[in-house]
């Protein structure tokens, strides 16, 4: 296991490359720079500014800088936050993306979970097509509609909840963002819930277990264990959707997260700064899948990577 740790994060260095060079050079041939303002600055100021950042050299130039920088994990300087370097405004973000990720994905999959295995239990009932509309409502409509829906109900027309703002963690500023974030991938994990615990249900080791008497809630447990397999292999790529779909809940309930910092870099073109979170993010796609497969393998004992 630790050899296929170790190989699995040798693999990634390449991964990270391709998307670090096909980031830089989007960034770059995106029209607009980083001090195109409303009113022009002289050009003498532009030069000078150019040349502090280095952005007057060639753009191969700037990439092999970049790339040395990064090595060191110097994501450098930013162009639209003065006397900030992208690694500090990324260090202040995190503690909130990471809080509003974590538990949307604890919500996802509890919720999740939990209506699979509901509507698996009572196939063909009104609970069951209940459960499936509320999930097919949940994967279809995206969460940059669902989080100002849950504003306008809950914080304008009832008035339960704050419209927006972080309020130092308070639990009632968290719950519509992590409502509207973890919707669509609940909906997700209560399908793919619902059909395996269907097909465990019906394996002839659960009918085996039913033969000899085992109560209904034993049979369930052993059905919930295989079932859970293609939920574990799907963790991955939902919980770096829940981080990176956090880019556009962050910045509509004015949370000050990394996701808010990607959307200010990207209309400013702030490039540092919008590189530092592209690498971030794909630094927790690459981490998120490797965790997947070990509990895959833990979950499972016929699976072996060596």
């Amino acid at each position: 296991m630790l050899f296929y740790t170790l190989r699995r994060l040798a693999s990634a260095i390449p991964t990270l490359f391709i998307i670090v060079t096909v980031a830089f050079f989007l960034v770059r041939f995106a029209p607009g720079g980083p001090f195109d303002m409303e009113q022009p600055v002289a050009p003498q100021v532009l030069e000078n500014l150019k040349r502090a950042y280095r952005l007057d050299q060639p753009l191969f130039l700037q990439y092999l800088d970049y790339l040395s920088k990064l090595v060191r994990g110097d994501l450098g300087p930013s162009y639209s936050a003065l006397d900030f370097t992208v690694g500090e405004m990324l260090m202040r973000g995190l503690p909130y993306s990471i809080s509003l990720g974590l538990g949307a994905l604890i919500l996802a999959v509890l919720g999740g979970v939990s209506a699979g295995v509901l509507a698996a239990l009572h196939q063909n009932s009104a609970s069951d097509y209940s459960v499936m509309t509320v999930a097919t409502v949940g994967v279809t409509v995206p969460n940059f509609v669902v989080g100002p829906l849950l504003q306008l109900v809950f914080g304008l027309a009832l008035g339960l909840l704050p419209l927006g703002g972080w309020g130092g963690g308070d639990l009632s500023h968290r719950i519509l963002p992590t409502i509207a974030l973890a919707l669509p991938q609940m909906a997700v994990i209560a399908r793919l819930t619902r059909g395996a615990m269907i097909e465990a249900l019906r394996a002839d080791h659960i009918r085996t277990l039913r033969a000899n008497g085992l109560s209904s809630r034993t049979v369930v447990t052993h059905a919930l264990r295989g079932a859970l397999l293609p939920v574990i292999s799907y963790l991955g790529p939902a919980a770096a959707a829940l981080v990176t779909g956090s880019v556009v809940i962050e910045k509509i309930f004015a949370i000050p997260g990394v996701g808010a910092y990607f959307v200010d870099g990207a209309l400013n073109r702030d490039y540092t700064l919008v590189m530092g979170t592209v690498v971030m993010l794909a630094g927790f796609v690459v981490v998120f899948n490797l965790i997947v497969d070990l509990l895959y393998a833990a979950l499972d004992p016929r699976v072996r990577y060596e």
